[in-house]
């Protein structure tokens, strides 16, 4: 049996982007993360610490969020959200975070393991991207009504959003993606222009051309 082609980013990111910012089911603790997250996207980043270790999730949690956000913005020809380190960036927003929105993150983490285990047999991680992607399919549909897949669907409004907001500022995605040379930076964020992540209802981004102070 020969191994079907990995699916490209923009194959991926359209199936996954039928979920979309101010939607029906959308929850007070993801708008407001989602919040948060514009908000760290404003602030100066440090630069990448080679000892960094997480300051809210832990090991596993850690690798889970590094295999959601990569599945979210793979890497293809440019790099994706695990080469923009946007799990450190999740992290950083979660530990300013109030405990409620930062306790349901975690709720919605877990759900997302038990919830393969249940139709894969395996958590997050271990899922080859094909379950993976069927899952996030499932709790990224706008048409899924399920009560007991809700706590995902929430949870994936929230890990999209700061997934893309965390990427698209990050300096891979700056530079890779966007094509920010150093002298532009973002001083309005209103989320992502590309079509595939829902750009008509997420608004567009504006850089200005402002050089940055040396």
């Amino acid at each position: 049996m020969t191994m079907s082609a990995r699916p490209t980013r923009r194959d991926v990111l359209r199936t996954l982007s039928l979920s979309t910012f101010g939607a029906a089911t959308s929850s007070g603790w993801a708008d407001t993360l989602s919040t948060l997250a514009h908000t760290h996207a404003h602030s100066a980043a440090a630069p990448p610490a080679a000892d960094w270790v997480p300051k809210v999730l832990d090991a596993h949690q850690n690798e889970t969020v590094i295999a959601l956000t990569e599945a979210i913005i793979p890497a293809t020809n440019t790099p994706g959200a695990k080469a923009g380190l946007v799990n450190r960036f999740i992290d950083a927003v979660l530990e300013d975070a109030d405990s409620h929105e930062r306790r349901e993150f975690l709720r919605g983490l877990a759900w997302v393991d038990g919830r393969c285990l249940e139709l894969f047999g395996a958590d997050f991680v271990a899922a080859t991207p094909e379950q993976q992607t069927a899952l996030l399919t499932i709790i990224s549909s706008e048409r899924n009504r399920t009560a007991s897949d809700q706590i995902g669907v929430e949870f994936f409004r929230a890990i999209k959003s700061m997934t893309i907001t965390g990427y698209y500022t990050s300096e891979v995605g700056m530079r890779e993606e966007l094509g920010d040379d150093g002298q532009v930076f973002f001083s309005e964020f209103q989320g992502c222009t590309h079509p595939e992540h829902g750009a008509s209802t997420l608004g567009a981004a504006k850089p200005t051309t402002t050089k940055r102070q040396r």
